[in-house]
């Protein structure tokens, strides 16, 4: 079981990593050098408009490319680390896995290397006339050669346009909700009637083997392995969540809850060392926070930037108050409920959303400003049985005297607020 569970974070991992891209790049590039290679020999001085110098030339070219190729990937993977090494300092470690993501980076560095291993490859098979041996120069594969190269010249130039904006605040605020979005958006609906959960004390509770957060849950796995059994599984953590060894993740409710194979239903829940957003909308919660934060702190004081995170937080708030959440409540073919996953509700999204950025902003106009537009927006959007949470909200901060009264009155109903950066002249 432990096998299986790390099998799952490993294949996330890779998945997600930074090195996938590039190391099939360069496998690819090894397989097409042996390819070409091989179709030079077949088809030789057939082939018109190729390289047409003589060995001498094909190896002064191929060692130019390779000696170069090396160079630009050196100097993107120093790029790419020093990007890293400032948004981690200036805006949170937790957006670094959406920057190792970028599929830009991935593909620049993938074609460097690449190139550097093709024109190796091609190197190797060419040979001078001198004494027995025939002479040999893989034409196709040295006008390839320098075709890659001037792909390589070209992406370059993209890759520095784009890192040159993806290190943007507003660029990597925006990814972040982006991603967030994506995930609220493949929510299911919950069910019109949604049958009760069990009750009582559990007949058997699973537990983990080895510690780490829990980044996905399979449902459907689940629910095949509770309906075989005849029992309700009810989990206890929910993604994002961080689970110690041996805590219990699983309560089973049924007669039959001694008959479950533990070691094929534990592994259902897949965990890794830190938090994705796959299925966790409160991480990408948990990241915007950060940077609003980072850039409350008195060493970093950009409160612009704290409102850009609160926009996208705004944005994110509204797209939940207007549906219903899911329930965590899944059942079999015949509607019988098989597995329960807990939720946070619309109170909970919004706590993590407002709380951490009033208690650190209080002394900022321009966030105590945009915290009673977004009230006052949420109060005007959300659902019926979301707003005595937004009321809740406004009456702890103007208790606490972080809004202004006169902000949070009554807009016509179903009104878009534009909020301070919009409107008003104090966000600068």
């Amino acid at each position: 079981m432990v096998e299986v569970v790390a099998v799952v974070a490993w294949l996330n991992r890779v998945r997600n990593g930074f090195w996938f891209l590039p190391a099939v790049c360069a496998v690819l590039a090894v397989l097409l050098g042996l390819v070409v290679t091989g179709l030079d020999q077949a088809f030789a001085g057939a082939l018109p408009f190729l390289f047409a110098g003589g060995s001498d030339g094909a190896r002064s070219l191929l060692s130019s490319i390779t000696s170069s190729m090396i160079s630009f990937t050196g100097l993107v993977f120093s790029i790419t680390i020093v990007v890293l090494q400032l948004t981690s300092s200036q805006f949170s470690p937790r957006v670094l896995r959406t920057l190792l993501q970028d599929r830009t980076s991935q593909l620049a560095l993938g074609v460097f290397v690449a190139t550097f291993l093709y024109a190796m490859t091609v190197q190797r098979s060419v040979r001078g006339g001198d004494g027995d041996t025939q002479e040999f120069v893989p034409q196709l594969g040295v006008t390839l050669a320098y075709g890659f190269v001037l792909l390589s010249v070209a992406l370059f130039i993209r890759y520095i346009h784009h890192i040159a904006n993806a290190i943007r605040a507003v660029s990597i605020i925006t990814s972040v909700a982006d991603e967030a979005r994506g995930v609220i958006d493949g929510w299911p609906e919950p069910a019109p009637e949604p049958p009760p959960p069990p009750s009582g004390t559990p007949q058997r509770r699973l537990s983990t083997p080895a510690p780490g957060v829990v980044i996905t849950i399979d449902t459907k796995r689940l629910v095949r392995a509770a309906e075989a059994a005849d029992v309700v599984f009810v989990l206890v953590p929910h993604p994002g969540d961080f689970v110690c060894t041996g805590a219990e993740i699983i309560d089973v409710y049924g007669a039959a809850a001694d008959d479950i194979d533990e070691e094929t239903v534990v592994p259902a829940l897949a965990l890794d060392r830190e938090r994705t957003m796959d299925q966790d909308a409160a991480f990408g919660f948990r990241q915007l926070i950060d940077i609003a934060e980072r850039a409350l702190s008195p060493g970093v004081n950009d409160p612009t930037t704290a409102v850009q995170a609160m926009d996208q937080l705004r944005d994110l708030l509204r797209l939940i108050a207007g549906r219903r959440l899911p329930d965590g409540l899944f059942c079999d073919s015949a509607g019988r409920l098989r597995v329960v996953v807990p939720q946070l509700d619309f109170a909970d999204y919004l706590d993590l959303a407002i709380d951490e950025i009033a208690h650190y902003g209080e002394n900022s106009l321009q966030v105590r400003a945009h915290l009673a537009h977004l009230l006052r927006d949420l109060r005007n959007v959300a659902r019926p049985e979301y707003k005595p949470a937004v009321e809740r909200k406004i009456s702890e901060l103007l208790t606490a005297g972080i809004i202004d009264p006169n902000l949070v009155r009554s807009a016509p109903a179903g009104s878009t607020v534009a909020g301070p950066s919009d409107q008003s002249p104090s966000s600068g």
